[in-house]
């Protein structure tokens, strides 16, 4: 008696290989990219917290009306003056916070002093974060002439414009503080062509 062998043909070997070539076609582009999903995620994340940090610095400075605070801030940087105009200081649970029309400022520099939206958006860990700070979570930022912030995520194809930390206008948004009473900041939408 003949016993008969079990196992694929070449054409069925050829024809597997060719499904899980197809296969591999339709999901590579999809995993390669997450990476840019990431980015993309992360600034939008850093935007929503700009937004909301603004509108509680501007609400904990209309409640406290233009009142200066008594006491020194337990977040630390000093005493807040709430002054309601083009600058000024209102205290947050994490430090005392630079404001402008009532909203937070938008920056004098990187690791100042008493900082404006970078602080009060908690981007860091620190309240008043460096560029350095700021690379290390990912985020590159500058400080405009015009006083506009532009926040940006490292990395992505515009990796060569983000050199030293800098802003990446390719995958950032902006924040300008109000620059005239009853004013609101204005956050610029993302910019995600380099992410």
């Amino acid at each position: 008696m003949k016993t008969r062998q079990h196992g694929f043909t070449m054409i069925e070997l050829i024809v597997v290989i060719v499904i899980l070539g197809i296969l591999a076609a339709v999901a590579l582009p999809r995993f390669t990219n997450l990476q840019n999903d990431a980015r993309i995620a992360k600034l939008n994340a850093a935007r929503g917290a700009v937004l909301a940090a603004s509108s509680m610095v501007h609400g904990a400075s209309l409640v406290r009306g233009g009142v200066a605070d008594a006491a020194a801030c337990p977040g630390g940087g000093g005493t807040a003056d709430n002054a309601a105009g083009a600058a000024g200081t209102v205290c947050t649970e994490a430090g005392l916070v630079a404001t402008a029309f009532t909203y937070p400022a938008s920056a004098t520099a990187l690791g100042a002093a008493v900082p404006g939206i970078l602080g009060a958006a908690g981007l860091t860990s620190v309240m008043s974060p460096t560029l350095a700070q700021l690379n290390a979570e990912g985020y590159g930022a500058v400080v405009e002439a015009t006083g506009e912030v532009t926040v940006s995520v490292i990395g992505g194809s515009g990796t060569a414009a983000v050199a030293g930390g800098q802003a990446n206008a390719t995958c950032s948004f902006t924040y300008a503080a109000p620059t005239a009473a009853n004013t609101a900041p204005v956050v610029s939408g993302v910019t995600i062509t380099g992410c």
